[in-house]
């Protein structure tokens, strides 16, 4: 039994040694926890309509934007350095990394008072098409939000950024999941009861046990906090490091809270649309782009500090194909299938036919950008790994003034309706992406941009054979044979038609040759030997070509 138990610990906490391993936990338990948060949200569809939705998904602006802010600005960029930088200098660690942790709990204390007094004043500001029985819901949801959800999502955040640091990542990875669950469970629990404050109330609880289903990475970290705030000179370098990503994050959320502007004025359930349709867009780019970027930067970020400069230019080319070799084809997938993909993740019975319809249309038009999405986060972590966080932030804040001004274009101007908003998001992700990467190749001379564009074209045209008849297959299914207007008949067609995109996806990646085939083959082959470098296995595979 002891042995057992040994066994179990040592799974939880195990530390990984490639970026595939890394990845492939990050990614496996996004997917759980996706499919977690999905299940909320047709919950949520089913015990609320579109409009109430409309406040409760608004709430979350303000909490996000001091989250957005203070996590994926400051911790996950700045903190994981620091981390590294200090483990091996145990003496100054605890004083150093608390005294950070501290200071920024500080920022976030004055920023939620701040936030929660000048909220009567701010929401007419970002949902000005609320009436005022909805404005002061929405002032009440989202005060509970900064207050109840807040501090203990940004303090579990740093749990979890000790914990990559240390590249062991599961427990971290358990603990979203942990999250949407206490949603989904308070919700049925109390909807009769507390209405539209049950959902509000899970988060809480769901932030609570965000934080506390993480306290034992303290104790393998071998981090001990102290209640100091002394390292002046440190938490400045800290924050000196994390300021141009601070400010990346803060200008994207400008452009987000104008979505929220202009949703609330194409009339009501208009915002709902959008956010669930971006929501599902969010679905590969999280699983593939963001875990691949999460877990690629200490990577990254090892090898460019050890000057291995050939191996970290091939790493680069061939990490973008392979996140490329997943996502366009997701992206040509949620095309050809996003009505019934719709109906299957927020199909409930409040949501009606023409949110559907509506939601679907407005997937179309993000899934354009998804690649280029999901290669975005790989790609800005690859300037932090070389440290520079300027470039990113620099290249946002360009590409955000053609986001709000396409947005505002489409919306004032031509009067188009709510999916307008999601081409205006592709055109600026696309235009982001490609001049981050023309950037990355002068800072990084040498990136094979021939292989990298032969690569992804090999993929597009692979992508588009096998969409075709998927989608010709799905239409003569739909209606003559299988009777769509049962959820489980709606889940067998999209079933059937998964299947047979991916098994012509694959058998034509074989017959084009496309090597990002034979890699993830060798990786999960490999996926036990968790030492393997990932240069090896891209060696392996050349070896294979020639």
């Amino acid at each position: 039994m002891n042995h057992l138990l040994q066994k179990t610990k040592d799974a939880i906490f195990a530390q990984q040694t490639s970026i595939f391993a890394s990845t492939l936990i990050l990614a496996g338990m996004t997917i759980l926890s996706s499919m977690a948060g999905f299940m909320r949200y047709r919950i949520l569809a089913t015990y609320f309509t579109k409009e109430e939705l409309d406040i409760f998904f608004a709430a979350f602006r303000i909490p996000d934007l001091m989250f957005e802010i203070l996590i994926i600005g400051a911790i996950s960029t700045a903190f994981i350095p620091f981390f590294i930088e200090y483990q091996n200098r145990k003496e100054k660690q605890g004083e150093i990394i608390s005294s950070i942790i501290n200071a920024v709990t500080l920022v976030l204390g004055i920023g939620m008072v701040a936030f929660v007094v000048f909220l009567p004043l701010l929401a007419p500001l970002i949902a000005p098409g609320f009436d005022a029985e909805q404005t002061t819901k929405l002032i009440l949801y989202s005060r509970i939000l900064v207050l109840g959800q807040l501090p203990f999502l940004v303090l579990g955040n740093f749990l979890t950024g000790i914990s990559q640091a240390k590249r062991a990542f599961l427990i971290p990875a358990l603990a979203p999941i942990v999250y949407n669950i206490s949603i989904i469970v308070v919700t049925v629990v109390l909807k009769d009861s507390l209405s539209m404050l049950a959902p509000i109330t899970g988060v809480v609880v769901g932030a609570v046990l965000f934080l506390l289903i993480q306290l034992p990475i303290l104790k393998i970290a071998e981090f001990k906090y102290e209640l100091v705030l002394t390292q002046s000179k440190e938490i400045y370098r800290f924050f000196r490091a994390a300021v141009p990503r601070i400010l990346t994050i803060a200008v994207a959320q400008i452009d987000t809270t104008i979505d929220l502007t202009l949703c609330t004025l194409l009339g009501p359930g208009s915002y709902t649309v959008f956010y669930l349709a971006q929501r599902l867009q969010l679905l590969p780019v999280s699983v593939i782009g963001m875990s691949f970027g999460q877990a690629s930067l200490p990577y990254l970020t090892d090898l460019y500090q050890s000057k291995k400069h050939e191996e970290l230019k091939k790493i680069i080319t061939n990490s973008m194909l392979s996140i490329f070799f997943f996502t366009i084809p997701a992206a040509a997938f949620f095309m050809i299938t996003r009505t019934p993909t719709v109906r299957i993740f927020f199909g409930g019975e409040k949501f009606d036919w023409e949110a559907t319809v509506m939601t679907a249309t407005t997937l179309t038009y993000f899934s354009l950008s998804l690649p280029f999405h999901a290669v975005y986060y790989f790609l800005a972590r690859c300037f932090y790994a070389v440290f520079d966080t300027k470039t990113p932030f620099y290249v946002s804040a360009v590409t955000i003034i053609l986001s709000a001004s396409l947005s505002v274009l489409f919306v004032i101007v031509f009067e188009l309706p709510v999916w307008s908003l999601a081409l205006a998001f592709s055109i600026t992700m696309t235009v982001r992406s490609v001049i981050l990467y023309v950037l990355l190749s002068r800072k990084i001379p040498g990136l094979d941009m021939k292989e990298l564009v032969s690569g992804t074209i090999k993929i597009l045209l692979v992508a588009f054979n096998s969409a075709i008849p998927t989608y010709f297959l799905m239409r003569v299914l739909d209606g003559l044979i299988i009777d769509t207007s049962r959820t489980l008949n709606v889940f067998g067609l999209l079933a059937i038609g998964f299947m047979v995109y991916s098994s012509l996806f694959l058998l034509l990646s074989w017959l084009f040759g496309i090597k990002e085939i034979y890699i993830i083959t060798k990786m999960l082959m490999k996926v036990k030997n968790y030492g393997k470098q990932t240069t090896e296995v891209y060696k392996g595979v050349e070896g294979v070509e020639g």
